[in-house]
Protein backbone atom coordinates (compact mmCIF):
# COMPACT_ATOMS: atom_id res chain seq x y z
CA UNK A 1 0.00 0.00 0.00
CA UNK A 2 3.00 2.28 0.29
CA UNK A 3 2.63 3.76 -3.18
CA UNK A 4 -0.92 4.90 -2.43
CA UNK A 5 0.03 6.99 0.61
CA UNK A 6 3.61 8.07 -0.11
CA UNK A 7 3.60 11.90 0.11
CA UNK A 8 -0.20 12.08 0.48
CA UNK A 9 -1.79 14.65 2.79
CA UNK A 10 -3.83 12.73 5.36
CA UNK A 11 -6.12 14.02 8.11
CA UNK A 12 -6.79 11.64 11.01
CA UNK A 13 -9.40 12.69 13.55
CA UNK A 14 -9.13 11.01 16.93
CA UNK A 15 -5.40 10.45 16.46
CA UNK A 16 -4.71 10.54 20.22
CA UNK A 17 -6.95 7.52 20.82
CA UNK A 18 -5.93 3.87 20.73
CA UNK A 19 -6.89 3.04 17.13
CA UNK A 20 -6.00 6.54 15.94
CA UNK A 21 -2.48 6.29 17.36
CA UNK A 22 -1.84 2.95 15.64
CA UNK A 23 -3.25 4.32 12.37
CA UNK A 24 -1.19 7.52 12.50
CA UNK A 25 1.98 5.52 13.12
CA UNK A 26 1.24 3.14 10.25
CA UNK A 27 0.46 5.99 7.85
CA UNK A 28 3.74 7.63 8.78
CA UNK A 29 5.67 4.44 7.98
CA UNK A 30 3.92 4.46 4.59
CA UNK A 31 5.30 7.94 3.88
CA UNK A 32 2.10 9.94 4.39
CA UNK A 33 2.10 13.54 5.62
CA UNK A 34 -0.25 13.18 8.57
CA UNK A 35 -2.20 15.86 10.39
CA UNK A 36 -4.15 14.88 13.49
CA UNK A 37 -7.15 16.57 15.10
CA UNK A 38 -8.32 15.34 18.48
CA UNK A 39 -8.98 16.11 22.09
CA UNK A 40 -6.30 15.25 24.65
CA UNK A 41 -5.44 11.54 25.01
CA UNK A 42 -8.33 9.74 26.70
CA UNK A 43 -6.40 8.08 29.52
CA UNK A 44 -3.18 8.09 31.49
CA UNK A 45 -1.11 6.26 30.50
CA UNK A 46 -1.97 6.32 26.79
CA UNK A 47 -0.52 4.99 23.54
CA UNK A 48 -0.23 8.42 21.92
CA UNK A 49 2.31 9.50 24.52
CA UNK A 50 4.03 6.16 25.10
CA UNK A 51 4.62 5.66 21.36
CA UNK A 52 5.56 9.32 20.73
CA UNK A 53 3.04 9.51 17.91
CA UNK A 54 3.32 13.32 17.80
CA UNK A 55 6.86 12.93 16.43
CA UNK A 56 5.51 11.96 13.00
CA UNK A 57 2.62 14.36 12.46
CA UNK A 58 1.18 17.83 12.85
CA UNK A 59 -0.71 17.63 16.14
CA UNK A 60 -3.87 19.76 16.44
CA UNK A 61 -6.08 19.71 19.53
CA UNK A 62 -9.73 20.58 19.19
CA UNK A 63 -13.32 19.39 19.23
CA UNK A 64 -14.68 18.01 15.96
CA UNK A 65 -18.03 19.57 16.87
CA UNK A 66 -16.42 23.01 16.40
CA UNK A 67 -17.51 23.19 12.77
CA UNK A 68 -15.85 26.52 11.99
CA UNK A 69 -12.43 25.49 13.33
CA UNK A 70 -12.67 22.13 11.58
CA UNK A 71 -13.57 23.73 8.26
CA UNK A 72 -10.62 26.11 8.60
CA UNK A 73 -8.22 23.22 9.27
CA UNK A 74 -9.51 21.19 6.31
CA UNK A 75 -9.15 24.25 4.08
CA UNK A 76 -5.55 24.68 5.20
CA UNK A 77 -4.57 21.03 4.88
CA UNK A 78 -6.36 20.25 1.60
CA UNK A 79 -6.26 16.54 2.47
CA UNK A 80 -6.07 13.74 -0.07
CA UNK A 81 -7.38 11.27 2.51
CA UNK A 82 -9.43 11.64 5.69
CA UNK A 83 -9.82 8.95 8.33
CA UNK A 84 -12.48 9.97 10.84
CA UNK A 85 -12.05 8.07 14.12
CA UNK A 86 -12.86 10.77 16.71
CA UNK A 87 -15.77 9.57 18.85
CA UNK A 88 -17.11 8.74 22.28
CA UNK A 89 -16.22 5.04 21.97
CA UNK A 90 -17.74 3.31 25.01
CA UNK A 91 -21.16 1.66 25.25
CA UNK A 92 -21.33 1.82 29.03
CA UNK A 93 -20.27 5.47 29.17
CA UNK A 94 -23.02 6.33 26.70
CA UNK A 95 -25.61 5.46 29.36
CA UNK A 96 -24.11 8.06 31.69
CA UNK A 97 -23.32 10.67 29.03
CA UNK A 98 -25.88 10.35 26.21
CA UNK A 99 -25.66 13.98 25.07
CA UNK A 100 -21.87 13.83 24.85
CA UNK A 101 -22.18 10.57 22.91
CA UNK A 102 -24.68 11.87 20.38
CA UNK A 103 -22.83 15.17 20.00
CA UNK A 104 -19.47 13.55 19.34
CA UNK A 105 -20.62 10.62 17.25
CA UNK A 106 -23.39 12.25 15.21
CA UNK A 107 -22.77 16.00 15.12
CA UNK A 108 -19.03 15.40 14.99
CA UNK A 109 -19.40 13.19 11.94
CA UNK A 110 -21.64 15.77 10.28
CA UNK A 111 -19.05 18.47 11.01
CA UNK A 112 -16.32 16.45 9.30
CA UNK A 113 -18.49 15.81 6.25
CA UNK A 114 -19.59 19.42 6.05
CA UNK A 115 -16.00 20.64 6.23
CA UNK A 116 -15.19 18.40 3.26
CA UNK A 117 -18.25 19.70 1.43
CA UNK A 118 -17.13 23.27 2.03
CA UNK A 119 -13.56 22.62 0.89
CA UNK A 120 -14.83 21.91 -2.64
CA UNK A 121 -11.92 19.60 -3.36
CA UNK A 122 -11.82 15.94 -4.34
CA UNK A 123 -10.59 13.56 -1.63
CA UNK A 124 -11.26 10.15 -0.09
CA UNK A 125 -12.90 9.90 3.34
CA UNK A 126 -13.27 6.81 5.52
CA UNK A 127 -15.77 7.27 8.35
CA UNK A 128 -15.25 4.78 11.17
CA UNK A 129 -18.46 3.71 12.92
CA UNK A 130 -18.92 0.38 14.73
CA UNK A 131 -20.20 -3.18 14.47
CA UNK A 132 -22.83 -2.03 16.99
CA UNK A 133 -24.53 0.17 14.36
CA UNK A 134 -26.76 -2.76 13.37
CA UNK A 135 -30.27 -3.22 14.71
CA UNK A 136 -30.19 -5.84 17.51
CA UNK A 137 -31.15 -9.23 16.15
CA UNK A 138 -33.45 -10.30 18.97
CA UNK A 139 -31.46 -13.44 19.66
CA UNK A 140 -31.01 -14.46 16.02
CA UNK A 141 -27.71 -16.37 15.68
CA UNK A 142 -26.42 -14.73 12.51
CA UNK A 143 -23.46 -12.54 11.61
CA UNK A 144 -24.42 -9.01 10.59
CA UNK A 145 -23.85 -8.06 6.93
CA UNK A 146 -23.75 -4.63 5.32
CA UNK A 147 -27.35 -4.81 4.07
CA UNK A 148 -28.85 -5.44 7.50
CA UNK A 149 -30.98 -2.73 9.15
CA UNK A 150 -29.23 -0.08 11.21
CA UNK A 151 -30.29 0.70 14.76
CA UNK A 152 -29.41 0.52 18.42
CA UNK A 153 -31.04 0.16 21.81
CA UNK A 154 -28.39 2.09 23.75
CA UNK A 155 -27.11 5.65 23.10
CA UNK A 156 -23.74 4.48 21.75
CA UNK A 157 -25.15 1.99 19.24
CA UNK A 158 -27.87 4.41 18.14
CA UNK A 159 -25.30 7.17 17.68
CA UNK A 160 -23.23 4.96 15.39
CA UNK A 161 -26.30 4.04 13.35
CA UNK A 162 -27.05 7.76 13.07
CA UNK A 163 -23.48 8.42 11.89
CA UNK A 164 -24.06 5.90 9.12
CA UNK A 165 -27.26 7.68 8.07
CA UNK A 166 -25.64 11.12 8.21
CA UNK A 167 -22.80 9.90 6.00
CA UNK A 168 -25.20 8.39 3.47
CA UNK A 169 -27.21 11.63 3.38
CA UNK A 170 -24.12 13.75 2.66
CA UNK A 171 -22.97 11.32 0.00
CA UNK A 172 -26.29 11.35 -1.84
CA UNK A 173 -27.19 15.01 -1.31
CA UNK A 174 -23.81 16.58 -2.03
CA UNK A 175 -20.87 14.39 -2.96
CA UNK A 176 -22.49 12.29 -5.68
CA UNK A 177 -23.75 15.48 -7.35
CA UNK A 178 -20.42 17.35 -7.24
CA UNK A 179 -18.15 17.79 -10.24
CA UNK A 180 -15.22 15.34 -10.44
CA UNK A 181 -12.78 17.97 -9.15
CA UNK A 182 -14.89 18.54 -6.03
CA UNK A 183 -16.25 15.06 -5.41
CA UNK A 184 -15.59 13.52 -2.01
CA UNK A 185 -15.53 9.74 -2.14
CA UNK A 186 -16.81 8.62 1.25
CA UNK A 187 -17.38 5.20 2.80
CA UNK A 188 -18.19 3.92 6.28
CA UNK A 189 -16.35 1.07 7.99
CA UNK A 190 -17.51 -1.21 10.80
CA UNK A 191 -15.14 -3.38 12.82
CA UNK A 192 -15.46 -5.80 15.69
CA UNK A 193 -13.83 -5.60 19.11
CA UNK A 194 -10.18 -4.70 18.55
CA UNK A 195 -7.31 -5.60 20.84
CA UNK A 196 -3.69 -4.54 20.80
CA UNK A 197 -0.93 -3.04 22.86
CA UNK A 198 -1.37 0.42 24.32
CA UNK A 199 -5.09 0.41 25.07
CA UNK A 200 -5.46 1.76 28.61
CA UNK A 201 -9.00 3.07 28.25
CA UNK A 202 -11.57 2.66 30.99
CA UNK A 203 -14.01 -0.21 30.64
CA UNK A 204 -11.93 -2.00 28.00
CA UNK A 205 -11.45 -5.74 28.43
CA UNK A 206 -7.81 -6.12 27.42
CA UNK A 207 -6.83 -2.92 29.20
CA UNK A 208 -8.47 -4.27 32.37
CA UNK A 209 -6.67 -7.59 31.90
CA UNK A 210 -3.27 -5.91 31.40
CA UNK A 211 -3.76 -3.70 34.46
CA UNK A 212 -4.72 -6.68 36.61
CA UNK A 213 -1.85 -8.88 35.46
CA UNK A 214 0.68 -6.08 35.85
CA UNK A 215 -0.52 -5.57 39.44
CA UNK A 216 -0.60 -9.34 40.08
CA UNK A 217 -4.36 -9.24 40.70
CA UNK A 218 -7.03 -11.66 39.47
CA UNK A 219 -8.71 -10.60 36.23
CA UNK A 220 -12.36 -9.78 37.05
CA UNK A 221 -14.92 -10.36 34.27
CA UNK A 222 -18.42 -8.84 34.21
CA UNK A 223 -19.90 -10.80 31.30
CA UNK A 224 -17.71 -13.84 30.63
CA UNK A 225 -20.21 -15.47 28.24
CA UNK A 226 -20.54 -12.55 25.81
CA UNK A 227 -19.34 -13.37 22.29
CA UNK A 228 -17.53 -10.82 20.14
CA UNK A 229 -15.49 -10.90 16.90
CA UNK A 230 -12.05 -10.23 18.45
CA UNK A 231 -9.25 -9.02 16.19
CA UNK A 232 -5.88 -7.32 16.46
CA UNK A 233 -6.13 -3.60 15.79
CA UNK A 234 -3.88 -3.88 12.72
CA UNK A 235 -6.39 -6.14 10.93
CA UNK A 236 -9.25 -3.61 10.60
CA UNK A 237 -6.77 -0.77 10.05
CA UNK A 238 -5.37 -2.68 7.08
CA UNK A 239 -8.92 -2.80 5.73
CA UNK A 240 -9.44 0.93 6.22
CA UNK A 241 -6.18 1.71 4.45
CA UNK A 242 -6.81 -0.65 1.55
CA UNK A 243 -10.38 0.58 1.08
CA UNK A 244 -9.13 4.19 0.96
CA UNK A 245 -6.45 3.27 -1.55
CA UNK A 246 -8.96 1.48 -3.75
CA UNK A 247 -11.44 4.37 -3.51
CA UNK A 248 -8.77 6.73 -4.83
CA UNK A 249 -8.56 4.77 -8.07
CA UNK A 250 -10.45 5.71 -11.20
CA UNK A 251 -13.10 3.06 -10.51
CA UNK A 252 -13.31 3.85 -6.79
CA UNK A 253 -16.72 5.53 -6.89
CA UNK A 254 -18.45 2.16 -6.77
CA UNK A 255 -16.88 1.48 -3.36
CA UNK A 256 -18.51 4.44 -1.62
CA UNK A 257 -20.74 2.51 0.79
CA UNK A 258 -20.57 0.59 4.06
CA UNK A 259 -17.99 -2.14 4.77
CA UNK A 260 -17.42 -4.71 7.52
CA UNK A 261 -13.85 -5.54 8.55
CA UNK A 262 -13.82 -8.36 11.06
CA UNK A 263 -11.99 -11.59 11.84
CA UNK A 264 -12.73 -15.08 10.62
CA UNK A 265 -15.34 -17.09 12.48
CA UNK A 266 -12.72 -18.90 14.57
CA UNK A 267 -12.05 -15.58 16.31
CA UNK A 268 -15.64 -15.22 17.51
CA UNK A 269 -14.86 -15.93 21.16
CA UNK A 270 -16.33 -15.33 24.57
CA UNK A 271 -14.94 -12.78 26.99
CA UNK A 272 -13.77 -15.66 29.18
CA UNK A 273 -11.83 -17.21 26.30
CA UNK A 274 -10.07 -13.91 25.68
CA UNK A 275 -9.14 -13.61 29.34
CA UNK A 276 -7.87 -17.19 29.53
CA UNK A 277 -5.79 -16.75 26.37
CA UNK A 278 -4.36 -13.47 27.68
CA UNK A 279 -3.37 -15.04 31.00
CA UNK A 280 -1.70 -17.93 29.16
CA UNK A 281 0.19 -15.53 26.90
CA UNK A 282 1.28 -13.48 29.92
CA UNK A 283 2.62 -16.60 31.57
CA UNK A 284 0.55 -16.58 34.75
CA UNK A 285 -2.39 -15.07 36.56
CA UNK A 286 -5.99 -15.96 37.35
CA UNK A 287 -9.51 -15.08 36.22
CA UNK A 288 -12.50 -14.41 38.47
CA UNK A 289 -16.13 -13.43 38.03
CA UNK A 290 -16.64 -9.69 38.52
CA UNK A 291 -19.74 -7.57 39.10
CA UNK A 292 -22.11 -7.13 36.15
CA UNK A 293 -24.04 -3.90 35.63
CA UNK A 294 -27.31 -5.48 34.55
CA UNK A 295 -28.95 -2.07 34.19
CA UNK A 296 -26.47 -1.25 31.41
CA UNK A 297 -27.03 -4.17 29.04
CA UNK A 298 -25.10 -4.95 25.88
CA UNK A 299 -25.84 -7.53 23.20
CA UNK A 300 -24.54 -10.92 24.37
CA UNK A 301 -23.80 -12.06 20.80
CA UNK A 302 -22.42 -9.79 18.10
CA UNK A 303 -20.56 -11.00 15.01
CA UNK A 304 -19.80 -9.64 11.55
CA UNK A 305 -20.02 -11.08 8.04
CA UNK A 306 -16.96 -9.83 6.12
CA UNK A 307 -17.61 -11.70 2.89
CA UNK A 308 -18.20 -8.50 0.93
CA UNK A 309 -14.75 -7.08 1.76
CA UNK A 310 -13.11 -10.38 0.90
CA UNK A 311 -14.96 -10.73 -2.42
CA UNK A 312 -14.91 -7.14 -3.66
CA UNK A 313 -11.72 -5.73 -2.14
CA UNK A 314 -9.57 -8.83 -1.91
CA UNK A 315 -9.05 -8.03 1.77
CA UNK A 316 -8.66 -10.69 4.45
CA UNK A 317 -7.59 -10.66 8.10
CA UNK A 318 -4.04 -11.82 8.74
CA UNK A 319 -3.62 -12.56 12.45
CA UNK A 320 -5.89 -15.26 13.90
CA UNK A 321 -7.20 -15.13 17.46
CA UNK A 322 -4.25 -16.78 19.23
CA UNK A 323 -1.72 -14.63 17.37
CA UNK A 324 -3.70 -11.46 18.05
CA UNK A 325 -3.82 -12.18 21.79
CA UNK A 326 -0.15 -13.16 21.91
CA UNK A 327 1.03 -10.01 20.12
CA UNK A 328 -1.17 -7.91 22.38
CA UNK A 329 0.08 -9.41 25.63
CA UNK A 330 3.69 -9.43 24.40
CA UNK A 331 3.34 -5.68 23.87
CA UNK A 332 2.01 -5.07 27.38
CA UNK A 333 4.58 -7.37 29.00
CA UNK A 334 7.48 -5.71 27.16
CA UNK A 335 6.21 -2.22 27.96
CA UNK A 336 5.71 -3.24 31.60
CA UNK A 337 9.38 -4.26 31.71
CA UNK A 338 10.41 -0.83 30.44
CA UNK A 339 10.28 -1.41 26.68
CA UNK A 340 9.83 1.51 24.30
CA UNK A 341 6.17 1.76 23.19
CA UNK A 342 7.04 3.29 19.85
CA UNK A 343 9.57 0.62 18.96
CA UNK A 344 7.11 -2.08 20.01
CA UNK A 345 4.39 -0.66 17.73
CA UNK A 346 6.70 -0.24 14.75
CA UNK A 347 8.04 -3.76 15.20
CA UNK A 348 4.52 -5.22 15.20
CA UNK A 349 3.49 -3.17 12.16
CA UNK A 350 6.53 -4.54 10.30
CA UNK A 351 5.73 -8.08 11.44
CA UNK A 352 2.11 -7.72 10.33
CA UNK A 353 3.15 -6.44 6.88
CA UNK A 354 5.59 -9.35 6.55
CA UNK A 355 2.93 -11.89 7.49
CA UNK A 356 0.42 -10.32 5.10
CA UNK A 357 2.88 -10.59 2.22
CA UNK A 358 3.79 -14.17 3.20
CA UNK A 359 0.10 -15.09 3.20
CA UNK A 360 -0.27 -13.46 -0.24
CA UNK A 361 -2.91 -11.07 1.04
CA UNK A 362 -3.84 -9.24 -2.19
CA UNK A 363 -3.97 -5.79 -0.60
CA UNK A 364 -0.44 -6.12 0.77
CA UNK A 365 1.14 -6.41 -2.67
CA UNK A 366 -0.43 -3.59 -4.65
Amino acid sequence: MRSHFQGARVLVTGHTGFKGSWLALWLSTLGARVTGLSLAPPSEPNLFTRANVARDLVDHRGDICDAAALAKLVSEIQPDFVFHLAAQPLVRRSYDAPLETFASNVLGTASVLDALRGARRACVAVIVTSDKCYQPSGGEMRARSEGDPLGGDDPYSASKACAELVTAAYRRSYFELASPGERVRVATVRAGNVIGGGDWGDDRLVADIARALSAERAVALRNPGYVRPWQHVLDPLSGYLWLAARMARRDGLELCEGWNFGPRAESWRTVREVADAAVAAWGGGSVAQGTSDSHKPEMSLLTLDTGKAQRELGWAPVWAFERAVRETMDWYAAEHRGGDGRALCLSQIAAYEHDAAAAHAPWSER
